[in-house]
């Protein structure tokens, strides 16, 4: 054995003068050599760590997949889409699909668009005084809405004399289909008050404004004149969509109106869309519809005296008197606007009974598509709550 380790040393030796390089290369290689075997176990660790790693990865993006994605699109994607799975939890659905409704209103200041909100602070409108609910009259609204389960309703009832109140789901936001247009109207006669624009003005009927469903001046002849009065007039009374656009345009556009809204201090209702908005998305709520009567009623520093005449003469004139007219009792009067969309189904306005009592309402529903229980219904709510205030 001596005499063999002898010779591997001198072949070594030769080799190495010979192949100073590969001697080199080999005695780096060699297991006895430190930093081999150091690299060697460094190498085993990072492999260790990656096998680790990539099972820990597969293991929590796996748990992600199977319960943090459902649950999420259940509760918050299905609830974004379709309204919150958790009724008793109040969530403003639409805020969160639309983070900007409260600064729809463009100002305009040394030519420069500025996005504002409601004014809360300062409103221009009147805020409906409230005493005490009348539980009886919503308990009878509730049993009435338990025999229509698929119409889903927001109701409004104020009493003048006693300001007691009814609501039901009164500051959800619904479609408004064409009881939008009564911000619009208003907003005219501020205009006119303003000396912006006046009653004897005209317009000219081109294709641009010439709007299908309701109303008559769709058919009427290209570039025929018509005065804002008229115009006014076909928007409430037959709910003339084209007249509606027109009106809007002259005031300035969809923005105009937002702006205006929110000046009044409405924070829940806006024009997203010209109109016939068959798809719902021009927004309202029953209780801003009520504040808005109330104050063309109510409040003489918003609109003077010529003015909430000439809005009741229109109001008092609708052509539609098949939903909250038609529950009401004889010789009762009513001054309001309709709105009827695939979906959605609405009335709005002041109630003048024989007997003195005066009361707004407002009834808002959602249906299934134009669904014929949602007639039914608003008729029998009208019916109930006509006889309630009378009785």
């Amino acid at each position: 054995m001596p005499k063999l380790a002898e010779q591997r040393r001198q072949y070594y030796a030769e080799v190495s003068n010979t192949y100073p390089r590969i001697t080199e290369v080999r005695t780096l290689r060699t297991y006895k050599n430190p930093n081999y075997q150091n690299l060697r176990v460094n190498k085993k660790k990072v492999k260790r760590n990656n096998i680790l790693h990539k099972i820990i990865s597969t293991v929590f993006f796996t748990l992600i997949a199977c319960f943090v994605l459902p649950l999420g699109f259940q509760r918050v994607t299905m609830s974004f889409l379709h309204g919150s799975m958790y009724p008793e939890v109040k969530v403003d659905m639409h805020k969160l699909r639309f983070p900007t409704t409260d600064y729809l209103s463009n100002d305009l200041i040394y030519n420069q668009r500025f996005l504002t909100g409601a004014e809360e602070k300062h409103p221009k409108m009147l805020k409906i005084t409230e005493t005490y609910r009348m539980g009886d009259l919503e308990n009878s609204l509730k049993y009435l809405m338990a025999q229509y389960p698929s119409i889903k309703p927001s109701v409004y009832v104020w009493q003048y004399d006693t300001e007691k109140f009814a609501d039901i789901d009164a500051s959800e936001i619904y479609s408004a289909a064409s009881i939008i247009k009564i911000p619009v109207l208003i907003e005219l006669f501020r205009s006119i008050e303003k000396k912006q624009l006046s009653l004897d003005d005209k317009m000219t009927l081109t294709d641009y404004y010439r709007a299908e469903g309701s109303g008559s001046l769709q058919f009427k002849a290209e570039n025929s004149k018509w005065s804002i009065d008229d115009l006014a007039r076909l928007m409430i009374t037959e709910s003339d969509n084209s007249a509606t656009n027109m009106l809007m345009a002259k005031l300035g556009s969809m923005t105009d109106v937002n702006s205006a809204i929110r000046h009044w201090g409405l924070s829940k209702t806006y024009v997203q869309t010209w109109l016939p908005d068959l798809t719902g998305n021009n927004h309202t709520t029953a209780r801003d519809m009520a504040t808005m009567l109330y104050n063309i009623d109510n409040n003489e520093k918003f609109l003077d005296i010529s003015s909430r005449e000439k809005i009741f003469d229109y109001m008092g004139h609708v052509h539609n008197d098949r939903l909250i007219a038609a529950g009401l009792g004889p010789g009762a009067l009513f001054m309001h606007k309709t709105g009827d969309i695939g979906k959605m189904l609405g009335d709005a306005g002041i109630v003048f009974a024989p007997n003195g009592t005066k009361y707004i309402v407002v009834i808002l529903a959602n249906r299934p598509h134009n669904s014929i229980l949602g007639k039914e219904f608003i008729v029998k709510a009208s019916e109930i709550i006509y006889n309630y205030m009378v009785r």
